[in-house]
């Protein structure tokens, strides 16, 4: 065992784990923010998706020890508390069915957004390709992206309001 300090959600913690420890399971086990999923195990279904540094990583695959940057997890995107303009948008298209792989779809979306503020159906394509959803629901989470951009400053490189504001 070792420690680690990390910045999580703008919060600076310090964790004792194996340091081949997937950061998943630190988030998850160690620091009790389970909004983040397990899927696969092996990095090819997207429902363990975070930023580390605004990029999106699968957590499944990423050692704790690996990891040297800021960790953003769906319960920090927002970064207020409230919603973020994709988990308005989300809802606005009744994305979610069963739900569980939507955290790491959001996660994949806003890194999306992040470097390309007005995406094409075909950059958005791309971009979720490693997100799989059992319910199917690959249309609206298009149109749901689509809609989030609306509410993105390019010019300040961040997500003004919600999709229900």
């Amino acid at each position: 065992m070792a420690k680690f300090k990390l910045n999580v959600n703008g919060s600076d913690v310090e964790v004792e784990a194996s340091p081949d420890m997937p950061l998943l399971w630190v988030l998850r086990d160690k620091l009790k923010l389970t909004g983040t999923k397990y899927g696969c195990g092996i990095a090819q279904c997207g429902a363990c998706t975070v930023h580390v540094d605004g990029v999106a990583l699968r957590s499944c695959v990423l050692p704790v020890s690996a990891v040297s940057g800021a960790v953003t997890t769906i319960e920090g995107l927002a970064g207020d508390g409230g919603l973020h303009p994709l988990q308005s948008a989300w809802m606005e298209h009744d994305v979610p069915q069963c739900g569980y792989c939507q955290s790491g779809q959001i996660m994949s979306a806003a890194a999306l957004l992040a470097s390309k503020p007005r995406p094409t159906d075909e950059d958005i394509d791309q971009a979720m390709a490693g997100n799989y959803c059992r319910c199917g629901t690959y249309i609206r989470i298009r149109a749901a992206i689509h809609s989030a951009a609306s509410f993105y400053n390019a010019d300040a490189g961040t997500m003004q309001g919600g999709a229900s504001e």
